[in-house]
């Protein structure tokens, strides 16, 4: 409920407050603020929100009998009735509204002095519980300066002058500047899986010089008690929800497990210099932003940021180019696909060179077959007659096998076939191992065709929580994106969850489309569930288009 209300001017522009409770108007038309007692005509304006406002607090007092002596006609004192109001506001029970206008400089001074006087104390905020690094229990944590030392973390950032920085929250003890803490970060625990950046980590380091962050400005202060928040320059390993402690009783604060990253973006740098200064960059944003998530895509040989959405984009490039002097450029994400054949075929790999001295010669003949998803890949020997010697059967299969890895049409692994040698042919002086490596690649390239041979494109499982009214344009969407639903599951009151299978390359901006189709109400979490044959018509634009 409002505890003031905007006071405004004859042209409608907004000159100060007038408080309910106090019946005082704080006028700023002058450029200074000014209090003085509501007007007759003011008063007959409040009155009737008053009475709401202080039978509403009343409510909330912990005088359960106060309430029946308001309403009996009882005159309840102003200051018990603020002290109740400070307290529900402390409990978060009761929410004030303030009206502030920051161009006329109205209603700050009211918003400040509420913070200070009924935002709860350290002391009362429930504090989070803290084990060993082993995960053994500790006791409850206490907001007490002469308690052991806990603190956390809470942001991570790089000065270019001070170099790194930690935001620390004391928990409990005191922090002293110059002293050793223990330093344990088990992020990766807690979330399930590994994160790049953030590696399961135990050691001490001394703390150098303790600041107040004032804005932009570093204060130096003195030691931190429970409370506090407090900047620590050069915790060289100390990352974002790591947690400080005694270095004699070490201990480990439950961090926060943040929600997946989930919108991908490959990034490219500009020029080699960006590109020398890439690497470094990445790590340190990385350290200092744990819901940003850094992949090095082997297969597509891409660099991508998983982010939270657009916005959080366009912060991580933006700081790459201001804080480091990295300038990239986005570019399209490539999905890693998948070779396999879906019929049977035979190869005929030969080859043979004569160019002075030692020959290459070496013939295979092998069959290829194909197998069901997820068996990967079999080597079978039915050669008889000693047509390829004994020594040379595994050269087949090294050479095979390093031509799955290459792909045979598109450049993409081949997986879940079974490759049966047959037949072959060998010189006494001039095959080789490496002769023979090279006629399996050439067998297994000689066996593939556009009518043996198709992509694969992954799919993921998807599970969208949206609210009620949008299930059907969310659904309508998913089918769009080739995806299959799987069924729907009621959550909380007026959300429902909806199960798909969807292919990966249909969902490269689901975070961004989803928020629009939803109407900001949906969020989705993605898991990889297997490879499946892409369509005929989009793997020939595929190929055509890589």
């Amino acid at each position: 409920m409002p505890l003031y209300l905007p006071l405004t001017g004859g042209d409608g522009t907004v000159t100060g407050n007038i408080g309910l409770l106090t019946q005082q108007v704080h006028d700023v038309s002058s450029g200074a603020r000014h209090a003085r007692e509501a007007s007759d005509a003011e008063r007959t304006t409040i009155d009737p929100r008053r009475s709401e406002l202080i039978e509403a607090i009343i409510q909330e007092s912990e005088d359960d009998t106060l309430l029946d002596r308001y309403l009996a006609g009882e005159q309840v004192e102003l200051d018990t009735v603020i002290s109740d109001l400070l307290t529900a506001v402390s409990r978060g029970s009761f929410y004030p509204v303030v009206p502030l206008s920051t161009l006329a400089g109205v209603g700050v001074h009211e918003l400040l002095h509420l913070v200070a006087a009924a935002f709860p104390p350290p002391t009362m905020h429930p504090l989070p519980g803290a084990t060993t690094p082993d995960g053994d229990p500790l006791p409850a944590l206490r907001c007490d300066p002469s308690a052991p030392l806990v603190a956390e973390v809470v942001r991570t950032t790089s000065d270019p002058y001070v170099g790194r920085v930690s935001v620390v929250r004391v928990f409990s003890g005191t922090l002293h500047p110059d002293s050793t803490v223990h330093v344990s970060g088990h992020l990766e625990r807690f979330a399930g899986h590994d994160i790049e950046g953030h590696p399961d980590h135990d050691a001490d380091e001394k703390v150098g010089v303790l600041s107040s962050p004032l804005g932009e400005v570093l204060r130096p202060k003195g030691p931190a008690i429970a409370g506090d928040i407090v900047v620590v320059a050069k915790l060289t390993r100390a990352e974002t929800a790591d947690t400080l402690s005694d270095k004699d009783s070490p201990a480990l604060v439950e961090p926060w497990v943040l929600p997946d990253p989930l919108l991908p973006v490959a990034i490219h740098p500009v020029t080699k210099s960006d590109e020398d200064k890439l690497a470094a960059a990445l790590q340190r944003l990385v350290a200092e932003d744990p819901t940003m998530r850094m992949e090095h895509n082997a297969e597509t040989h891409q660099v991508v940021l998983w982010t939270m959405g657009q916005a959080h984009v366009d912060v991580l490039l933006e700081r790459l180019r201001e804080r480091y002097g990295v300038n990239v450029e986005a570019e399209p994400l490539k999905v890693a696909l998948r070779e396999t054949f879906v019929a049977a075929a035979s190869g005929h790999g030969r080859h043979v060179k004569q160019s002075g001295g030692h020959g290459q010669y070496a013939i295979c003949d092998i069959t290829v077959e194909p197998l069901e998803r997820g068996a990967g890949f079999e080597f079978v020997d039915k050669v008889v007659g000693g047509a390829v010697p004994r020594q040379f059967i595994p050269s087949v299969e090294k050479g095979v096998r390093a031509q799955l890895e290459k792909g045979v049409i598109a450049g993409y692994p081949m997986v879940d076939v079974r490759i049966t040698l047959t037949d072959g042919k060998a010189h006494s002086v001039d095959s080789s191992d490496m002769a023979f490596q090279t006629a399996g690649a050439l067998a297994l390239k000689d066996a593939a065709s556009p009518t043996t041979v198709v992509l694969l494109e992954p799919v993921d499982l998807v599970a969208v929580v949206v609210a009620d009214e949008h299930v059907g344009a969310v659904m309508t969407d998913l089918q769009t994106r080739r995806g299959r639903v799987i069924g729907t599951e009621p959550g909380v009151p007026g959300r429902t969850t909806i199960n798909a299978e969807v292919p990966q390359t249909e969902i490269t901006r689901y975070a961004i489309d989803l928020r629009s189709v939803s109407h900001g109400t949906g969020v989705f979490t993605r898991e990889m569930l297997r490879y499946e044959p892409m369509p005929p018509a989009l793997a020939k634009a595929h190929l055509e288009a890589h």
